[in-house]
């Protein structure tokens, strides 16, 4: 297995933080309303983790909430971006 760097991860985060906020975008749904879809009060991790801002991002619990809120498979957050 080849070396994984904290860069690949940096990388990964900034990925399915942009695919998030696309597919969100895509689905006409705010911040805010996907926050409240997964069971936070405000649109805090979203912004910040949809940016991937202070290494801040989302967790597979985050992750498997959000896909089911937008009716997306949670795979589709690992698309490379074009």
């Amino acid at each position: 297995m080849q070396d994984i760097t904290s860069q690949d991860i940096d990388a990964l985060h900034k990925i399915v933080g942009l695919n998030v906020m696309r597919i969100r975008k895509e689905k006409g749904m705010t911040q805010l309303e996907l926050a409240l879809s997964i069971g936070l009060k405000s649109v805090g991790l979203i912004s910040v983790a949809e940016l991937y801002h202070n290494k801040k991002h989302f967790n597979i619990e985050h992750l498997y909430k959000i896909s089911k809120a937008l009716d997306v498979n949670i795979c589709d957050f690992f698309d490379e971006i074009s």
